[in-house]
């Protein structure tokens, strides 16, 4: 055992027990932070406009911060790519991360340079969680992957601009550089198989102990090796390999197929980062859920997400959630955001300490009818499916199909890329469809009211759901699959690729 993975275990203790002091005084700890974020901010442009100076409490909070998208707060945003100070926050973001927007295009999220510290220390944290529940410190002393965006960045009146991972990747530790792949000149290569080839190029010959990245992307990688190596598992490849990390999608879906690529049991840790903030990360092996990352610059506030289009909807701290409950999320930050909805909607699973699941989008869902099916209720119909006829699911997308040409009777139609698809479709799009029925009762009643029929899956290449993204300009990075959509755009497109 190296010297750096012998400190490792004193320190992870160190930390562990410095969240739990700060769990235990949650609440507490969020009315400090709500008046941190007041005192830095109440000098600033949107400080003033909003009469910061007035504020005392979570109530007058709400009456003068309101909940915004980005669309209301891209103003202050142009001002900032402008060069003015004091906008959001006291002088200038060191950095503007650059982000795809569904509605706004291209979105830029300020990063301070305490912002982009409070970053670096929830994915350490995330890490010595792990070992010091575990005590696993061999990972340490091989090397390690980072599947991320180019650190290249531009500059704008003095605000560097790029993709949050790497910007993030100009401030590694010391102490993980030398243990850190892939090289700089790679990672900065645009074209993302350009870059997988080049990345396996530099990984074949390492040590590879931790392997980080969004999963459709790492089992890219995977297959890649694979072909090349004309090995089985990645186990032969990369026996060594012992800790997976990943965020940005639910794993589930890709699981059995990442397990049998990697031919053993792996322990993985998911993380719940944006450019935003650093939201929540898993802090046991044991207890479902993400650790709330209270330590993160961050005022959360919470509202029902069947209010959430309403008028006057309920909106609430830390203190009034419950267990249960589908929230959407509204951050308050130490970047400059003010009630600002990242569009994610979560999950309590636990408030002692307080964890919780990603449930999907605020504006990912299908609602043909007034259903309003949601990514969590999908991602468990589809789970419970594969538990009863065995299949192997690369990625997928479901949409409404209002008007069928074959049929009266509207229906969800689900794009399924399958690696090994089930021996009975059918069968499998009925197991999927009954699960979904005991997930959400509004689609229920509408199967059961004949306004909704049976859904429909339509089997695509395995390789379906890569091609797309790359016609689109989003291959790899971080960027995701909407795997709900109410409309069709998505549907129409892989249909018009894959299945005419």
């Amino acid at each position: 055992m190296s010297i750096k993975a012998a400190l490792s275990k004193p320190f992870a203790k160190y930390i562990r027990k410095k969240l739990d002091k700060l769990n235990a005084k949650a609440v507490e700890s969020q009315q400090e932070m709500m008046q941190y974020l007041l005192k830095n901010g109440k000098n600033t442009l949107f400080g003033k406009e909003h009469q910061f100076e007035k504020i005392s409490d979570y109530e007058e909070f709400k009456q003068h911060i309101p909940v915004v998208d980005y669309e209301q707060l891209k103003p202050y945003i142009e001002k900032i790519l402008q060069g003015e100070k004091d906008v959001l926050w006291p002088g200038k973001p060191n950095y503007l991360s650059k982000t795809s927007g569904t509605t706004s295009g291209t979105k830029y999220i300020p990063n301070t340079p305490v912002s982009l510290k409070h970053q670096l220390d929830a994915a350490r944290n995330a890490i010595l969680c792990y070992i010091a529940e575990t005590g696993k410190t061999d990972f340490i002393d091989g090397k390690m992957i980072f599947l991320q965006g180019s650190p290249e960045l531009e500059e704008k009146n003095g605000i560097k601009i790029g993709r949050l991972s790497g910007i993030v990747a100009h401030h590694i530790p010391a102490y993980l550089q030398k243990n850190r792949l892939p090289s700089y000149k790679t990672n900065c290569i645009e074209d993302w198989e350009t870059k997988i080839d080049a990345i396996i190029d530099e990984t074949l010959p390492e040590k590879m102990t931790l392997i980080s990245g969004i999963p459709p992307w790492v089992q890219m990688y995977f297959d890649r090796i694979l072909e090349r190596t004309g090995k089985k598992t990645i186990a032969e490849v990369f026996p060594y390999f012992s800790l997976f990390i990943y965020g940005g999608v639910n794993f589930e879906p890709y699981r059995a197929k990442f397990e049998q690529t990697v031919g053993k049991k792996v322990d993985s840790i998911e993380t719940y980062p944006a450019s935003e903030g650093f939201i929540a990360f898993q802090d046991s092996q044991k207890e479902e859920g993400l650790l709330l990352n209270l330590d993160g610059g961050i005022f959360y506030e919470f509202i029902p997400a069947d209010e959430y289009f309403n008028e006057n909807p309920t909106r609430i701290s830390l203190k009034d959630v419950e267990l249960g409950v589908n929230y959407a999320l509204i951050l308050n930050t130490d970047a400059g955001l003010w009630g600002y909805s990242i569009g994610d909607t979560v999950k309590f699973v636990s408030k002692n300490p307080y964890r919780i699941i990603v449930s999907g989008r605020i504006k990912h869902f299908t609602s043909a009818f007034g259903e309003h099916v949601i990514a969590e209720e999908v991602d468990y119909s589809l789970k419970k499916a594969l538990e009863q006829i065995p299949a192997k699911v690369v990625e997928y997308h479901v949409a409404p199909q209002v008007t069928p040409q074959d049929n009266d009777i509207a229906y969800h139609e689900w794009f399924i890329a399958f690696e090994e698809p089930p021996q009975n479709v059918e069968k499998f799009a009925q197991l999927i469809d009954e699960n979904l029925q005991q997930k959400n009762s509004y689609y229920k009643d509408l199967r059961e009211g004949k306004m909704l029929d049976t859904l429909k899956i339509r089997v695509l290449p395995k390789d379906a759901f890569q091609i797309y993204m790359k016609q689109i300009g989003k291959l790899g990075g971080q960027n995701k699959v909407p795997r709900l959509a109410n409309d069709r755009k998505i549907a129409d497109k892989l249909t018009a690729l894959f299945l005419k």
